[in-house]
């Protein structure tokens, strides 16, 4: 039996008493750790380790979904970085890691068999404010807002306007950022009601004058004369550049974050991206309440691109974000051009996306038209060669790259008009026990032709759908089709119409060519909903049965109300019941 080496940070200095920057000895200690040979871990012992961007990791990343193929935010820095490392593990120990300035809180490159665990991460002054309106009303006829604001956040008053600011620098005093009133996106929160959206801010509207209350409170003033209505609303405002990953893990395969207590992800969130079999147990993605922040994230909790093997994502807390917690899918590349009958470039069309390689020698590539997206009628063909885009270095054009394929392609696939999906990088997914709540856009997004499973979830007060299919050639590119979904046994608490949303961007619906197939959705509780529960587009094989509501209205619905569909085949409906109790 192979023996465990113990890395011990406190042995490369870093303070589990949170007085020094322990960034240098932290990514020392993972240096070490990553260059044993046979099992290792990397241990934490509690305490409080603060962690500054100015000596962390940094690597060269293109990342999906986050500033495609732009070169100012190319270079990353990484706080915890495990890199070209086998059978590691990260121990917390129920440490907790105070991130400063922008920085991915960990990542998994180039590795196998890593296992993050047992600790806490937040960060100081992050990049979102959120804003209470304690107070409103008039004041010799003019309006009036008071805002309180979580204890960390800094601002300065500028005549009528607010420049916020982040956490100063040690390495020159210069704010790690800096933001102005509203800033570029705004989403409400109401936290007696558990419910997020989005929302235009109303906040600094005809402001006439801005002035600093004790506490950390700004009042607001302004021209007009009706009283606002928000008191008790949060307004989470942030910047939108998605400059880093929250967490990520590239290249990787058998990696598993579980016991962890996501407070904050700074970017976007945990993003895998042309990996092999992730598992995602028991982390809390939830704000401290202590530090007065409803934030958890600058967008998604959990994004994954282009993922084999198997997702699993379980007993976790989905809780605050800014954008879906949970999205699984793939990448839509468009034939833009035809070099030769076997060879194809292919182009990153979403500016947020670019960069990374999609193909590798071995894949297995689906062409599929853009009208249609029917995989029935699609092109087959294996890579046998790849010119383009490598995630660590840089070339002449991100967004571009040059496949070879093992056999002609029909003279039909025309540039523009189709796609290209790696079907070797699909996964299948489990997504099971988990809570969303107060969240602004869809639960979950899951597009892969691998078998999918949602089961025993809680889907609490969700402002968009709570799971939602798409397949979409046409705006974010995400691929690809689902070939077999159940949706079972999970409750759908207040939420909005439709609850399960199946909505591909084909232009052309036949319900002969459906573009998804084989979703069962079953055994589910809605309450308080609204109809239609589901809506579904070009469905090919669509079982909605055994389902339950409850609370109001739900007994004036009739089973043909609760399913709407459009270009849909053997569409079945029944078994739906309603009342206080399930039977």
């Amino acid at each position: 039996m192979t023996l465990r080496t113990t890395v011990d940070v406190t042995a490369f200095g870093a303070d589990p008493g949170g007085t020094r920057d322990s960034a240098e000895a932290v990514a020392g200690a993972l240096r070490a750790a990553c260059a044993v040979t046979g099992p290792v871990t990397v241990r934490f012992p509690p305490g409080r380790y603060h962690l500054y961007p100015e000596r962390a990791e940094r690597r060269d990343l293109y990342v999906s979904n986050t500033v495609g193929a732009d070169r100012r935010h190319l270079s990353k820095t990484i706080a915890l970085l495990v890199e070209n490392a086998r059978d590691l593990v990260v121990d917390g120990r129920g440490a907790a890691l105070v991130l400063h300035g922008a920085q991915t809180a960990f990542a998994a490159i180039d590795s196998a068999d890593i296992r993050f665990e047992g600790f806490s991460f937040d960060y100081v002054s992050p990049r979102v404010v959120d804003a209470t309106v304690a107070g409103a009303g008039t004041d010799g006829g003019a309006a009036w807002r008071e805002l309180s604001l979580p204890p960390d956040t800094r601002f300065r008053i500028d005549g009528t306007s607010v420049t916020w600011l982040g956490e100063p620098s040690p390495a020159d005093g210069r704010p790690y950022w800096s933001g102005t009133d509203a800033m570029e996106y705004t989403q409400v929160h109401d936290p007696v009601g558990r419910r997020t959206w989005r929302d235009r801010n109303p906040l600094f509207d005809e402001v006439a004058a801005v002035r600093e209350l004790p506490d950390r409170r700004l009042r607001l003033d302004y021209r007009f004369a009706d009283a606002p209505g928000d008191a008790g609303l949060v307004y989470q405002m942030r910047t939108t550049v998605r400059d880093h990953p929250g967490a990520f893990v590239g290249g990787s395969e058998r990696v598993e974050v579980r016991d962890v207590s996501a407070h904050y992800l700074h970017g976007f969130g945990l993003v895998g991206q042309m990996s092999r079999d992730l598992t995602v147990r028991d982390v809390r993605f939830r704000a401290d309440p202590a530090t007065g922040r409803t934030s958890a994230g600058f967008a998604d909790f959990i994004n994954l691109s282009s993922m084999a093997g198997h997702v699993r994502i379980a007993d976790c807390v989905f809780d605050g974000p800014h954008d879906d917690p949970v999205n699984v899918h793939g990448t839509y590349l468009v034939v833009a051009d035809r070099v030769a009958d076997d060879i194809v470039t292919l182009a990153y069309r979403h500016p947020e996306t670019a960069g990374f390689p999609a193909f590798r020698s071995g894949d297995t590539v689906e062409f599929t038209a853009r009208a249609t997206l029917d995989t029935a009628a699609g092109v087959v063909a294996c890579v046998t060669a790849v010119d383009g885009p490598h995630d660590r270095d840089d070339a002449q054009d991100r967004r571009l790259m040059s496949v070879t394929l093992d056999r002609p392609l029909p003279p039909d696939v025309t540039p523009e008009h189709w796609v290209a999906e790696n079907v070797t990088a699909t996964a299948s997914v489990s997504i099971v026990g988990n809570h969303f709540v107060n969240v602004p856009t869809r639960g979950v997004l899951v597009t892969t032709r691998r078998p999918v499973v949602v089961e025993g979830n809680l889907f609490d007060g969700v402002s968009m759908a709570g799971v939602y299919v798409s397949a979409d050639a046409r705006e974010w590119y995400e691929s690809g089709p689902v070939a077999e979904l159940t949706v079972r046994d999970n409750t759908f608490l207040r939420p909005s119409a439709p609850a399960v949303l199946i909505e591909p961007t084909n232009t052309v619906a036949d319900p002969a060519r459906p573009v998804h197939r084989n979703i069962d959705i079953s055994g589910n509780v809605f309450v308080d909903a609204q109809v239609p529960v589901v809506r579904a587009r070009s469905v090919g094989g669509l079982s909605v049965t055994g389902n339950h509501l409850t609370g109001a209205g739900a007994e004036a619905f009739t089973e043909s109300d609760l399913v709407a569909t459009e270009g849909c085949s053997e569409v079945v409906v029944e078994g739906t019941t309603s009342g206080t109790r399930r039977p």
